[in-house]
């Protein structure tokens, strides 16, 4: 038997290992053509924006935006130095982090125990309906919630004031009490986002092989050692990606939430509610320069960047195989 040349051995193998373009590859390149024009046009392409919080950026008479953004005195880091010197910036990132880590504590535990146990019930229909009602107030926008919350907090004509006048009790303005939107914002999130959290940790128990129930009853395990040893782990890569992701959106808030549930913001609860985005909306109307508007959302960018790859290392380190990236 003649032996094989190395040489013609290697071009064989590289021969295989180059794929040619196929017909496949075109259809599902024009798939996701719309999908990268988008992210192009509405995520990547705003990104030289990015300069504007360096800037004295205001709109030259005469000129397009490009124009006036050249035009724009450079200002270095003074447009940051409004937001640290009131110590504003302290209660922006207090309220947006400390909300955002209740919500995703309640984002985590109640849309699990949920879906564990309604694949436990054993009538089908049952557990559609009971989705089915839970899933449904994430359809509606906060701008309808904001009606149905006023509906029961209006200190005018609303359900509450009028109870209790029925009662002989005075009635209470909610709009403007601090103490009651710490609570109310988390009770208004978990309420209106439990369900699609819910539908996802659902069909990831729906994609978990039944033989493994199945071994399990043989050995005599009952249904709290199942969901055990056998919902939850299975379920832990679902878990730990859905909880990166939550976590790289900690300095983002719901602006429909804070604000417009809230009619506004009244000055009396700002220091409980108002979030970066509130202060970004709120300032946009005002007479501030562009370039201390974006300084903000700046710092809100680089932070959720800097948490979500902190968040990533972490899991990384503790668990390899389910790290995102």
């Amino acid at each position: 038997m003649s032996a094989v040349n190395p040489t013609q051995a290697g071009q064989v193998v590289r021969k295989h290992k180059k794929r040619r373009w196929s017909r496949d590859d075109t259809e599902l390149s024009l798939l996701a053509l719309p999908t990268t024009i988008w992210y192009f046009l509405f995520c990547y392409l705003p990104m030289f924006g990015i300069i504007l919080p360096f800037l004295n950026f205001r709109i030259q008479p005469g000129k397009n935006f490009f124009e006036s953004l050249i035009a724009s005195p450079f200002k270095g880091l003074d447009n940051f130095k409004y937001l640290f010197i009131n110590n504003q910036i302290w209660i922006l990132l207090r309220n947006t982090i400390g909300y955002n880590l209740i919500f995703i504590t309640l984002g985590l535990l109640v849309p699990v125990t949920l879906a564990v146990i309604l694949s436990m019930l054993r009538n089908q229909r049952t557990g559609k309906v009971y989705q089915t009602m839970m899933f449904f107030p994430h359809f509606l926008s906060w701008v309808v919630v904001a009606y149905f919350v006023y509906a029961f907090l209006s200190p005018t004509s609303g359900i509450l004031a009028s109870a209790s006048r029925l009662a002989g009790q005075p009635v209470h303005n909610y709009y403007r009490d601090p103490s009651f939107w710490p609570v109310a914002f988390p009770l208004l999130n978990l309420w209106k986002g439990v369900g699609n959290g819910m539908v996802i940790y659902l069909a990831a128990i729906t994609g978990i092989d039944h033989s493994l129930y199945e071994a399990a009853v043989i050995d005599g395990a009952n249904k709290r050692q199942q969901v055990q040893y056998i919902t939850l782990p299975s379920l832990k890569p679902m878990v730990i990606m859905m909880f990166i992701l939550n976590v790289g959106r900690i300095f983002y808030s719901d602006f429909g939430l804070f604000y417009q549930v809230t009619q506004g913001i009244p000055q009396s609860i700002y220091n409980v509610s108002a979030t970066i985005d509130t202060f970004v909306f709120q300032s946009l109307t005002s007479s501030r320069p562009y370039g201390m508007i974006a300084a903000p959302t700046l710092i809100q960018s680089v932070a959720c960047c800097i948490t979500i790859l902190i968040a990533n290392a972490i899991i990384r380190r503790i668990d390899p195989e389910n790290a995102l990236i």
